[in-house]
């Protein structure tokens, strides 16, 4: 093909194949090409358009190496929201070439419902922490289990801590031999896979601390109250560049903090958090959140506002809404100024300033909350 610079091309990508709709400048559909999935299949495809070519694909779960040989090829990938894209398009069928011809279409038109697409190595570094992330689920899960099993035979250990601990081992090992045999067993072998997952997770912990350097970025996010290293490097891959959120809504919305709301008539229902969102990064805030309840009668804390904001909520709405109310407030809710001026220290938040949503010393007639050094791992 020749000359291609004003055409458009849709990409309905799946598992093994994708199929291709190229547009002209006048939105008149050209040809349909179905392309195996093979390495260099893609970019040999399309290494015959000129640079600069736009290629739209849905954020389906293969597209970091489609993406890749996109921009091998010289094209410009453009990566749409598929929820939003098939809802604009509305088809009554679907097909293969109709979903392919339906980006075509949207992106000649100006409205593909686009996203930000990482760079390679922050998508690769990204992986880190979320293996971490599932890792940590996976510890949580059999925490839970044995905590049920013993609940179960009226077991329990005279403690508020964490009962999994090196200090309280040896009295849970003995608490188990009150269990029957089979079931003693069990929890025992449980115990030594929730060993064996922690080992795993303090290998991943070692390997974040040693590839990514603790920036100003990172210190910022450091500085509020919650989160340390480990959910700090979290949030900040996750972001990415903050000027990619035209306003703190944006974000909020983003990150999945904000509940959603039902409203007709003048009366509004406020109902849970969001799925529709980064849920990486919403796991990270709730994270923040929940160290800020574990350390709520620490002495350093107490007045704290963050502590007195989830003991209010809590008392109103309970512990699960007063977390999600916490996540919400540790973060910036109202920018008090803005410039498009790059920051020279590469900051998470480049030319913006923020307020964060606990009040000033005027506002509240006493003194800010400290935002001290006193934060548990997290």
């Amino acid at each position: 093909m020749s000359n291609h610079s004003h055409y458009k091309v849709g990409c309905d990508a799946h598992k093994r194949y994708s199929v291709f709709a190229i547009r002209d400048g006048k939105g008149k559909v050209i040809d349909y090409f179905r392309v195996d999935h093979e390495r260099g299949a893609i970019e040999g495809f399309l290494s015959q358009f000129p640079s600069g070519t736009p290629v739209a694909l849905e954020t389906v779960g293969n597209w970091y190496w489609i993406v890749d040989e996109i921009e091998a090829a010289g094209c410009v990938p453009m990566l749409a929201h598929a929820g939003k894209a098939k809802a604009m398009m509305g088809h009554t069928h679907k097909t293969d070439k109709l979903d392919a011809d339906g980006l075509a279409t949207l992106l000649h038109n100006g409205t593909l419902p686009t996203v930000w697409i990482p760079p390679g190595d922050l998508r690769d570094e990204r992986e880190l922490p979320r293996t971490r992330m599932a890792f940590s689920k996976v510890r949580t899960m059999l925490k839970n289990r044995i905590h049920s099993t013993l609940a179960k035979y009226g077991l329990t250990l005279d403690t508020d801590s964490d009962i999994f601990s090196r200090k309280w081992r040896p009295g849970l090992m003995k608490l188990l031999g009150s269990l029957p045999e089979e079931t003693r067993r069990c929890v025992e072998q449980e115990l030594e896979l929730l060993d064996l997952v922690q080992v795993h997770i303090d290998r991943l912990e070692a390997r974040i601390l040693e590839c990514v350097r603790i920036t100003p970025t990172i210190q910022l996010v450091m500085s509020l109250p919650g989160p340390a290293e480990i959910l700090s490097i979290v949030i900040d891959r996750e972001v990415g560049s903050i000027d990619r959120f035209p306003s703190p809504k944006n974000f909020c919305g983003y990150a999945g903090t904000v509940p959603k709301v039902k409203g007709s008539g003048g009366k509004f229902h406020y109902g849970r958090m969001i799925k529709q969102a980064n849920n990486y990064l919403k796991w990270a805030f709730i994270e923040a959140a929940n160290v800020v309840v574990r350390q709520q009668h620490h002495p350093n804390w107490r007045n704290k506002y963050v502590v007195l904001l989830y003991e209010r909520t809590r008392r109103r709405k309970g512990h699960a809404v007063a977390v999600g109310t916490i996540a919400r407030a540790t973060w910036p809710k109202q920018p008090i100024g803005f410039s498009r001026r790059v920051s020279p220290t590469g900051s998470l938040f480049p030319g913006v300033r923020w307020r964060l949503s606990h009040p000033s010393r005027s506002e509240r007639g006493r003194p800010a909350p400290n935002m001290g050094p006193e934060r548990s791992a997290s």
